[in-house]
């Protein structure tokens, strides 16, 4: 991390210790396993000013001190990439299969993720061991097959991402708005790492619900319509995997990536 960055995760520190906090127990109403959700990609050297706006609307999950928690995740796909495929034709009633490890808390779940075709995202879990560098373990593949038509031994470890996350919840609706930075991806020996950007994803039980964060987001001339750690993952290790769907996506985090290497601060950048 260069000196920019580093003056850039202290400002967002700085801001985020000025929220009040929720803590885990408090944060159970708004668990939001069965949600809609949007998402966005924003430079990072913008994060600050938009936590400033929407403090007064907000708390920040705290535990232990902590405010920004460190989290691991390890995708499963096919030999033949089937679920990012899924992903990137668009296709509902589509899983994400992931072992995700909770580093500070010593938590760690096997998650699968349905995004159905009325498009809610529905997520299931079951608590499973620290780790998860291998294959799907029985325990893990006997809730594959019970809740998917998957075939557990089809999968293998494809993808592990590595970030920051700050939560938000909101004092006067059920809505959680997680905030994911200084993202790394890797796989078989490659690594890429994407400091200046992070992508943000607004949770709420019930589609078109209010949110403040929305309505700000959209004044700052934010659109919605980001990618999903998963896909923007794979297509930066995977140089050649079909990507068509997220071309936009790729072409705005080009831009990003060159304004960032000239130190040239982000003040109106618009989703393109």
């Amino acid at each position: 991390m260069n000196t920019m960055d580093h003056v850039i995760f202290s400002e967002i520190a700085e801001q985020v210790s000025d929220f009040d906090p929720i803590t885990l127990a408090e944060m159970d109403s708004v668990k939001l396993m069965d949600r809609t959700d949007l998402k966005f990609m924003i430079p990072v050297s913008r994060l600050s000013y938009i936590l400033s706006l929407v403090q007064s609307h907000y708390r920040v999950l705290e535990m232990e001190s902590k405010r920004i928690f460190t989290y691991e995740t390890l995708y499963y796909d096919t030999r033949e990439l089937t679920l990012y495929h899924q992903h990137q034709a668009g296709r509902l009633n589509r899983y994400k299969i992931r072992h995700r490890n909770y580093v500070d808390t010593k938590g760690s779940y096997f998650e699968i993720k349905l995004k159905n075709n009325k498009g809610r995202t529905i997520k299931t879990r079951i608590k499973r061991e620290m780790g998860g560098c291998g294959g799907l373990d029985e325990h893990s593949g006997s809730f594959l097959r019970g809740t998917t038509n998957l075939n557990p031994d089809r999968l293998k470890p494809t993808l592990w991402v590595h970030y920051g996350r700050i939560t938000l919840v909101s004092i006067y609706t059920t809505e959680r708005i997680t905030i994911d930075l200084d993202l790394t991806f890797s796989s078989d020996g490659r690594s890429r790492e994407f400091g200046y950007v992070a992508i943000v994803e607004v949770k709420h039980e019930k589609e078109n619900s209010a949110s403040f964060f929305l309505e700000m987001m959209r004044r700052q001339r934010f659109r919605e319509g980001g990618i999903s750690k998963y896909c923007f993952g794979m297509i930066s290790i995977f140089s050649g995997v079909k990507h068509n769907r997220f071309k936009s996506k790729v072409k705005f985090l080009h831009k990003l990536q060159s304004q960032n290497a000239l130190h040239v601060p982000v003040r109106h950048t618009q989703f393109i």
